[in-house]
C-alpha cells in the first residue's frame, strides 16, 4: 500500500471528510487556512508559539502518489462503512481522475510558513487552495495537516521552558557559563510515548530549543535525516534505581559508577531509599574517589518536593565539594550540579529557580528533565489548532470570503479571505496577517508554496540547524505578544461577519 501500516492513502482522513464532496457548492476555487487559536496558556501574557512539523507530514503522507489500488481498497472499505454496514459515500470519480490525470498526486496547493517560525494566535501558518472539479476536496487533507499541532506544541513548550531558564541565567550566570544553557532541559520522554514515531517527532521538536536528550530515536533521526549527519543532541552516562538497588549498598553502587564514568560527566540517582541520608552520609564518603577521577557529578533526586530536593542537593554538594562565587555574586558548585527530572513544568521551573536564586546559587548549577510532561501531556487543544475554509469562488464566478463565528464560542471565530503573512518592522519583525490584496509590497510574503498538485521542483527543505537557528532567533527577537492581525484584515472580518449575520436572518425569513 502507498500509506503507512498497509493503509490506502484515501483513508488517511476522518470518515465524514469522504462525504463532503457532495455537500460543497460547485466552485471554481476554494481556500482554507490553518491557525492556532490561542497560545500555550490561554491566560498567559506570552503568546509566542513555534510552528514546526509540516516537513514530516508532507514527506511522509502528502508527497505520495495515489494508485488505483488505493482507490480500489478504499472502495472495498467504504462499501460497508456506513451505518448498518451499508455503503458510505466517497469521491471515487475525483480520485480516479487525479490518479489518471495528475500522476496520482492530490490536487491541491499548500502554502506554508517556514519550519521553525515563531507565530501568534490566528497567524495563518498554512493555506490550502483547490480548484475547479477538485474544489470540493479543499479540506480532505485537514486531518493530516492538523497533525503539525504535535511538534508545534512540543517545540513551544520547550521554548517556554528555555525562557524561564534564560531569565535566571541572565541574573546569575557569568558570560563564560552561558554555553551550558543548551543542556539545561533534557528530554526523558521516549518511554512515555505511544509509539516510536511520536518519540521521533516530539524529540525532534524539543531539540529546536535544547540539545540534551535521551530520546535516541529522535537524536539519530534528526542528525542523519534532517541535519546532514551533523550531531544535534547529547546525553551522559547515568544510573537508575534498578542499578542502585541491585548493589548490596548505595555506597557500592556509587563507587562502581565513579570507577566506570567518574572521569567525565555522569549522573547518579540518589533517592532509592533515603535521599537526605544519601547526601549527608554517602556523598562525603565517595567524594575523595570522585575528586581523584576529576569528573563532573550530576546528582538526581526523583521524588519529594521539587524545591526542597533541589535546595538540599545544592547545600550538600556545596558542603562536600565547595563552590566558587561568580562575578554576579552567585555560588557555582565545583565539579557537580543537580538535575530535577520528575514532574517538571514551566511553572515549577520558575518556582524552583526562584528558590535557587534566593538561596544564592547560580542557575548554572541546576539542570532539568521532562518526560511525559514534554512529549505526552499535551493535545491539540493546548494551542487549539484548526483549519477552516475562508474563501470560495462559485461556479458563476462570484467570489465570497467566509468565516466561522459561533455566537456561543467567539474564541473559535475564524478569518475570512485569502492571506499573506508579512514581517512587521514595527513589531521587531514578527509576522502579521493580511488579506492578499492588502499585503505590503516592500516585504516578502512568508507563506511560500511547498506543494502544488505534487512536489514543488524548486522547493528544498532547510537542514535542522537552519530551522533551529530561525526558531531561536525569532523567539528571542519577537515580543511576547503582538497585534498579529492587520487593521485591514480586522475590518474585513467585521464586514464579513455583518454580511453573514444578515444572510442568516434573510435565509431564515425566506425559509431557506
Amino acid at each position: 500500500m502507498s500509506g503507512p501500516f498497509g493503509l490506502p492513502l484515501p483513508l488517511l482522513t476522518d470518515s465524514y471528510k469522504a462525504s463532503h464532496f457532495a455537500l460543497y457548492p460547485e466552485a471554481q476555487e476554494t481556500t482554507a487556512y490553518a491557525e492556532f487559536r490561542h497560545g500555550f496558556d490561554k491566560d498567559s501574557k506570552d503568546e509566542r508559539m513555534v510552528f514546526y512539523g509540516i516537513r514530516h507530514v508532507l514527506e511522509n503522507y502528502i508527497n505520495r502518489q495515489w494508485a488505483m489500488k488505493d482507490v480500489e481498497l478504499a472502495e472495498a472499505f467504504f462499501s460497508t462503512h456506513n451505518a448498518g454496514f451499508t455503503p458510505f459515500p466517497f469521491p471515487k470519480t475525483l480520485f480516479v481522475k487525479f490518479v489518471n490525470e495528475n500522476n496520482g498526486y492530490f490536487p491541491v496547493r499548500i502554502d506554508s510558513l517556514p519550519e521553525g517560525s515563531v507565530v501568534y494566535p490566528h497567524t495563518p501558518v498554512l493555506q490550502i487552495i483547490a480548484k475547479n472539479e477538485y474544489a470540493s476536496l479543499i479540506t480532505y487533507l485537514e486531518t493530516m495537516l492538523l497533525m503539525t499541532w504535535y511538534q508545534s506544541t512540543v517545540a513551544t513548550l520547550s521554548f517556554r521552558s528555555r525562557t524561564v531558564i534564560e531569565e535566571q541565567y541572565a541574573m546569575s550566570v557569568d558570560e563564560d557559563g552561558v554555553w551550558t544553557l543548551n543542556s539545561r532541559m533534557h528530554d526523558f520522554g521516549f518511554r512515555g510515548c505511544t509509539c516510536v514515531e511520536q518519540s521521533i517527532l516530539g524529540g525532534a521538536a524539543h531539540m529546536l530549543a535544547f540539545e540534551g536528550s535521551d530520546t535516541m530515536s529522535a537524536a539519530f533521526y534528526v542528525q542523519y535525516v534532517l541535519n546532514n549527519g551533523n550531531p544535534v543532541a547529547t546525553s551522559i552516562p547515568a544510573t537508575e534505581h534498578s542499578v542502585m538497588t541491585s548493589h548490596k549498598t548505595e555506597l557500592q553502587a556509587m563507587l562502581q559508577t565513579i570507577d566506570a564514568y567518574g572521569s567525565g560527566v555522569f549522573a547518579c540517582v540518589m533517592d532509592s531509599y533515603d535521599y537526605a541520608r544519601a547526601l549527608s552520609e554517602i556523598l562525603p564518603v565517595v567524594a575523595e574517589k570522585k575528586l581523584e577521577k576529576g569528573g563532573f557529578l550530576v546528582i538526581r533526586p526523583d521524588s519529594g518536593d521539587q524545591v526542597v530536593a533541589v535546595l538540599l542537593g545544592l547545600q550538600m554538594a556545596n558542603k562536600v565539594f565547595g563552590s566558587t562565587v561568580n562575578k554576579k555574586g552567585f555560588k557555582v558548585i565545583k565539579g557537580a550540579s543537580i538535575i530535577q527530572g520528575d514532574g517538571v513544568t514551566p511553572k515549577s521551573l520558575r518556582r524552583i529557580l526562584a528558590a535557587v536564586h534566593d538561596a544564592g546559587y547560580s542557575a548554572q548549577s541546576v539542570g532539568f528533565g521532562m518526560g511525559g510532561g514534554l512529549l505526552q501531556k499535551i493535545n491539540r487543544d493546548t494551542m487549539s489548532m484548526a483549519i477552516k475554509i475562508s474563501s470560495i469562488t462559485y461556479k458563476d464566478g462570484e467570489e465570497r470570503d467566509i468565516m466561522k463565528f459561533p455566537k456561543e464560542g467567539s474564541s473559535k471565530t475564524s478569518l475570512p479571505g485569502k492571506f499573506a503573512v508579512h514581517p512587521d518592522s514595527a513589531q521587531r519583525g514578527a509576522p502579521v496577517a493580511f488579506r492578499t490584496i492588502d499585503a505590503p509590497k516592500d516585504t516578502k510574503n512568508l507563506l511560500q508554496t511547498i506543494y502544488d498538485c505534487g512536489p514543488v521542483a524548486d522547493h528544498a527543505w532547510e537542514d535542522f540547524e537552519a530551522v533551529r537557528k530561525r526558531a531561536r532567533e525569532q523567539w528571542s527577537a519577537f515580543p511576547p505578544k503582538i497585534k498579529a492581525i492587520s487593521d485591514s484584515l480586522l475590518a474585513h472580518q467585521k464586514a464579513v461577519h455583518g454580511k453573514q449575520e444578515k444572510s442568516v436572518l434573510d435565509g431564515a425569513a425566506l425559509g431557506v
